[in-house]
């Protein structure tokens, strides 16, 4: 399997780093299956941190390896995949047991209604039934080093 890793630098060694703001699946090393979303990433990362690059990293990874480990998938935004992305956006030192984490990632446009269900304003099924009528892209949450011991850097490029 091919993964990508948006960013504004080349990330040949990924790592987890702790961040004071929530991820969806909590502390990772996040990629994607979907190249576009990858280098849409690394445009947003170059912009927000004023970079010169914005570069798209490339891995590859045995998916069989994968589900060999702690592996949770989410094919879907169900009440399960609500309540972990809730979770991890609350509480940043929120850790859960998996050792990757699969599934659809809450962008902005999802990032809104996932607020209005931590807000009150709306309830978890009503979020998940707005939710139907959302492009919602994917991502792979590597959330321990024993995880990303998996993934074999291929290369980078820059997004021009």
């Amino acid at each position: 399997m091919i993964l990508y890793h948006g960013s504004d630098v080349k990330v040949e060694n990924p790592k987890i780093i702790k961040s004071e703001k929530g991820k969806d699946f909590g502390c990772a090393f996040y990629l994607t299956p979907i190249k576009e979303q990858a280098e849409r990433m690394a445009k947003r990362k170059q912009r927000i941190n004023n970079s010169a690059s914005a570069i798209v990293s490339v891995f590859v990874c045995n998916e069989e390896d994968i589900k060999k480990l702690n592996y949770k998938s989410f094919p879907y935004p169900d009440l399960d995949w609500l309540e972990m992305i809730i979770k991890c956006r609350t509480n940043p030192s929120y850790k859960h047991d998996y050792d990757i984490v699969e599934g659809k990632i809450a962008d902005d446009a999802v990032g809104e209604t996932i607020l209005f269900v931590i807000d009150g304003i709306i309830k978890k099924e009503d979020a998940l039934e707005r939710l139907k009528f959302q492009k919602i892209n994917s991502q792979i949450a590597f959330c321990n080093d024993k995880s990303l011991k998996l993934l074999k850097f291929k290369e980078c490029y820059e997004v021009k």
